[in-house]
């Protein structure tokens, strides 16, 4: 049977809605990754939402924001590498590099409602 190469994308999801979005409502940073990696520059911003995939992050509209970057979330010292997907005045719609890990996010979920109570 012959692979199948046709892709109609109006029929399939966008990636970054398929996975279930948690409130995270936590500061962070966009650490901008420059010559041989070096992550010496960063850019404040607050994590709205995150799932598996990816999160959706708010920045200053008039900041500009690189098209790939690590982001950190305050608290939690790993660097998550991301891509942005979309940008809407402040709102940045990023998908990370690799999925990251179920309990690496149930972590990041509990802490943030540690801190909100």
């Amino acid at each position: 049977m012959p692979l199948n190469m046709d892709h109609d994308s109006k029929q399939s999801a966008a990636r970054d809605q398929v996975f279930e979005k948690f409130t995270i409502e936590r500061p962070g940073k966009i650490i901008f990754v420059g010559h041989h990696l070096s992550t010496g520059t960063y850019l404040r911003c607050l994590i709205r939402t995150m799932s598996l995939y990816g999160a959706e992050l708010e920045v200053s509209p008039h900041i500009p924001v690189p098209s790939n970057f690590f982001l950190e979330i305050l608290g939690i010292h790993d660097e998550i590498g991301c891509t942005v997907i979309r940008r809407e005045e402040e709102k940045v719609t990023v998908g990370f590099n690799m999925l990251i890990n179920a309990e690496f996010l149930h972590h990041v979920i509990r802490l943030s409602f540690e801190t909100s109570h």
